[in-house]
């Protein structure tokens, strides 16, 4: 009975208007939570899971409506006036949103955005408020949290932001928590720890989940229930253990077989070295003055590093182990101490002008799309802003052929470059990125989870796409990474990194086959046996409920 119901989601239609017309993400769906139960939404990148969940929160882009019935224990949320809506927001429904660096306000310390939910919807003062928030700080596993309290988004990693996110969602033990990728940019060790969290918050406040994602290990495990989308319709739906055993569908059954497949051959020993860095160290914060304590922190610490011609370098480590740091310093985005040379010439100290003749030749993907693309410009702007500055001879319409067939080379619709970024998903907002970077064809791409927000289907087409592309112009990858499954099938040598040091690194297969280093076997067994750990973890839930 619908009485019963955390969430009835009835007939949800979502459309978007664009300069080439109206656009339905989402056409007809729904769904529905009941109470303590966990319900997972998965398809591809752009099969309309976010919009659905945008729309009830009313969180729609300006240029979206929403049509339907979205009831919250028999309350239509799509008809409430805000005040009534921010009443429910961020107390009985909270959610974790898919980019954490643009859901946390860059001019705010962490403790500060934790604490404002606690002071608003749960009446503390402010004192008690900052010490709930720094218990959430070490409930979600943030390390050092007496210091992250007093932080800046931008001083985080991003597994870290993903976690403060998290934290902020359950500060008023929810009703109904909506996690959209909440672990997408973590590392396994750390998802495990962030579901176990969530089950055993779902099972002492009664709390139900709704969850979207695209990792379908995490699903299997952790959901009752599951619902199928693509392309904006309801593919199918049913129990976790029936869509797992035995699906119904074509799309289902492809979701579930697409793994990355197949490994890189190493590079010729003799190949050149095209970007090295020695000793390369990045540190943060002040040392200790007449009116402040000693703030430093070493987040990349000593690292050497030698890309060859055509070889691709797999970083991996738990977040905050400082492998975007490193990749951002090698690129000389940051400023850093030791030597970074690009193809014989000295670039670290080059300053904005003096790196510009480099830029074309050394790109980067960064972790958070929407941070990293102009909400002002169009997607075929967005990506022909390095040709029109790297080549600025280039014909116009050879310019609008080359971003129409980079769009096609990652899967998305030429047609999509006159749209603008929140008009995406995250996933096709990651591809973008990657096409902003391989149009330039550059020598060098430092690739910062490239597809950590992509489902398996499309994992495996930008893999193809990476792979190609490194064949035919012979580029160098730096691959960063917490999924090591993808890890394997890129890279033909690992580092791994912990503390901003680097534990062990070789060739791919003998990392990943006979590590030597305790941190990297257990890197190892919690990637390729998170199901059973998991699955582990609902057990002993589910034989506690029944006692």
């Amino acid at each position: 009975m619908s009485e019963t119901r955390v969430l009835d989601i009835d007939d949800i239609r979502v459309t978007f208007d664009t300069p080439d017309g109206p656009v339905e993400a989402v056409r007809g769906v729904s769904m529905h939570v009941k109470p303590g139960e966990t319900v997972a939404v998965v398809g591809e990148s752009g099969s309309g899971k976010s919009q659905i969940m945008m729309a009830a929160m009313g969180l729609l882009a300006g240029n979206g409506t929403a049509a339907g019935a979205v009831r919250y224990r028999g309350q239509d949320l799509l008809s409430l006036s805000p005040r009534k809506l921010n009443a429910l927001r961020g107390k009985k429904i909270t959610m974790i949103f898919q980019e954490p660096m643009t859901s946390l306000d860059p001019l705010y310390r962490i403790g500060v955005q934790l604490s404002e939910p606690l002071r608003v919807h749960g009446g503390l003062s402010a004192k008690a408020a900052m010490a709930r928030a720094l218990e959430l700080l070490k409930l979600v596993q943030i390390p050092k949290p007496e210091e992250k309290i007093r932080a800046y988004p931008h001083e985080l990693s991003g597994g870290q932001r993903q976690r403060v996110m998290i934290a902020m969602a359950l500060a008023n033990d929810p009703d109904l928590l909506i996690a959209d990728e909440p672990t997408t940019a973590l590392d396994v060790t750390i998802q495990a720890e962030i579901l176990q969290l969530l089950a055993d918050l779902q099972e002492r406040i009664g709390m139900s989940i709704l969850f979207i994602t695209h990792d379908l290990t995490i699903v299997e495990a952790f959901a009752d229930r599951v619902y199928v989308m693509r392309k904006g319709l309801l593919e199918e739906e049913g129990p976790t253990d029936q869509i797992f055993g035995n699906p119904r569908t074509d799309y289902t059954k492809m979701l579930l077989a697409a793994e990355p497949e197949g490994t890189k051959a190493p590079v010729p020993a003799n190949a050149p070295v095209l970007l090295k860095g020695e000793n390369v160290e990045v540190t943060f914060g002040a040392p200790a003055s007449l009116f402040g304590k000693d703030t430093t922190f070493r987040a990349v610490d000593g690292i050497d590093i030698a890309l060859q011609k055509g070889q691709t370098i797999g970083v991996v480590g738990e977040s905050g182990s400082g492998k975007s740091t490193l990749g951002r310093a090698l690129l000389q985005l940051l400023p850093s101490d030791g030597t970074v040379v690009y193809q014989g010439d000295r670039i670290d100290g080059l300053d904005r002008g003096q790196m510009r003749r480099y830029r074309s030749h050394l790109q980067m993907v960064f972790q958070d799309p929407y941070g990293s693309l102009s909400p002002r410009m169009t997607v075929g702007e967005i990506i022909a802003e390095g040709l029109s500055v790297h080549a600025p001879d280039l014909p116009r319409k050879e310019r609008e052929k080359q971003v129409a067939q980079v769009l096609t080379d990652v899967g998305l619709e030429p047609s999509f470059r006159n749209r603008f970024p929140h008009e995406f998903s995250g996933g096709q907002r990651q591809r973008i990125a990657i096409a902003r970077a391989v149009i330039l064809r550059p020598d060098v791409i430092v690739l910062d989870e490239p597809t950590s927000a992509l489902d398996r289907s499309v994992q495996k087409q930008v893999i193809e796409l990476l792979r190609r592309l490194q064949v035919e112009n012979e580029l160098s990858y730096i691959f960063i990474s917490h999924d090591l499954a993808v890890v394997r099938a890129l890279s033909d040598y690992v580092m791994v990194m912990k503390n901003g040091v680097v534990v062990e690194q070789g060739p791919t297969a003998e990392i990943f086959d006979s590590p030597r280093t305790e941190y990297t076997r257990k890197l190892m067994e919690a990637a390729f046996n998170l199901r059973e750990v998991l699955k582990g973890q609902i057990q002993v839930k589910e034989a506690t409920a029944a006692t």
